[in-house]
């Protein structure tokens, strides 16, 4: 807790993941939407190369990535030591950020972590895992489901054993670098991507098993077309799956809480062709988002139960953007679960809130008074 007696955020903007630029929107958007009078705000930016910084600067800089550039930059990290043992007791350390200024280095006491970074090193269990150790609270998934939400082949594993709906879908693995890599790959293709693909029919998906904001995903229309693509998944992750094309459309369940739960409205991705990749998501030049979806009043009600199943299942807390696919019969099934959503005014998990009747503003408090309203963990800075 600050001397003024609010309670202290840190949150994590950036990230060496592609999503590097997403993160700062969203990170931009959550800045300016906070509740100043009960928080206290303290910025730690992350470089492409996985640095961490104390950024002091204004919130311009995040907007149009010159944070790195400014003096108000200096390094810094967490504790790694959650816990002192002293005999038979245990002695709680204060959670602290390290900052290391040129007269020498600071501890910043946090209350609670707020990490908006999207995709790998920030969203898959990673950065969750050195909050843990370090004994700061996460507003957020925790490291095991972040880490499972990643993971389209365990995800879609748990959530179909607890009566959901998932694709048919086969996985691949190939490591870079190893010995004989194209005999491998070309052997690989042969005798069991080809026979898979041909199992699934085309069109189908051949995506990274751990990997955001659709990179690496192809939508594949023929064999000619699957070496290409899975070369590009290769590219992201060295695990990839062959993912049947569900005959349907996208639509989305925003999820916010820990026990009881508030669900956004339904919304729908409506498309002009092809699929709802990196490009359309961040321009929509070819598609369109409805919300409400135009579904019957049933059906979304059937959408929000799965949500709220598919969420409890993966251990899901705080809050989380749940994508399904509604089929022409009336199928619900589970695509992937967003586990840090876009935050920015025009994505879609705050538009379904906003669709709800919660604003942008009442949705950050609301996380934030979740995870901090009845503790009492921070002393100041030291």
């Amino acid at each position: 807790m600050s001397k003024d007696g609010k309670k202290r955020i840190g949150i994590w903007f950036g990230g060496c993941s592609p999503e590097y630029e997403v993160s700062l929107a969203s990170a931009s958007a959550v800045i300016s939407h906070i509740n100043y009078e009960k928080y206290n705000v303290v910025l730690i930016g992350i470089d492409r190369k996985g640095n961490w910084y104390l950024y002091e600067g204004g919130l311009e800089g995040i907007q149009t990535d010159t944070w790195l550039a400014s003096e108000k930059v200096t390094p810094a990290a967490v504790t790694w030591n959650s816990h002192i043992d002293k005999g038979r007791e245990e002695e709680k350390v204060q959670q602290q950020l390290l900052v290391f200024r040129p007269e020498g280095m600071e501890t910043i006491r946090l209350d609670g972590a707020l990490p908006i970074l999207h995709g790998k090193n920030g969203e898959d269990g990673t950065l969750q895992g050195l909050l843990e150790l370090a004994g700061i609270p996460i507003l957020g998934c925790d490291t095991l489901s972040s880490a499972l939400c990643m993971d389209k082949d365990r995800a879609h594993r748990l959530v179909q054993h607890a009566g959901v709906k998932v694709p048919e879908a086969y996985t691949f693995s190939l490591i870079k670098n190893t010995a004989d890599y194209e005999k491998i790959f070309e052997k690989m293709m042969a005798e069991e991507v080809l026979p898979a693909a041909a199992k699934l029919g085309y069109p189908l998906f051949v995506k990274p098993v751990r990997a955001g904001s659709s990179f690496g995903i192809s939508r594949v229309m023929s064999a000619d077309e699957l070496e290409d693509a899975l070369r590009k998944a290769l590219q992201y992750d060295g695990n990839i799956i062959l993912e049947e094309a569900v005959r349907g459309f996208e639509v989305g369940c925003a999820v916010l809480g820990i026990q009881e739960l508030f669900l956004g409205e339904v919304d729908e991705i409506e498309l002009s062709e092809g699929f709802f990749d990196y490009t359309e998501k961040y321009t929509l030049k070819t598609s369109s988002i409805h919300v409400p979806a135009r579904i019957p009043a049933e059906t979304a009600e059937r959408i929000k139960d799965t949500a709220r199943i598919i969420y409890k299942t993966l251990g899901c807390t705080y809050f989380a953007r749940v994508d399904m696919f509604l089929t022409e019969e009336g199928e619900i099934y589970f695509n992937e679960v967003n586990t840090i959503p876009g935050f920015t005014s025009h994505s879609r998990y705050p538009n379904m809130m906003k669709a709800a009747g919660l604003s942008f503003f009442q949705l950050i408090e609301r996380i934030l008074d979740m995870g901090l309203a009845d503790r009492d963990i921070g002393y100041g800075v030291s």
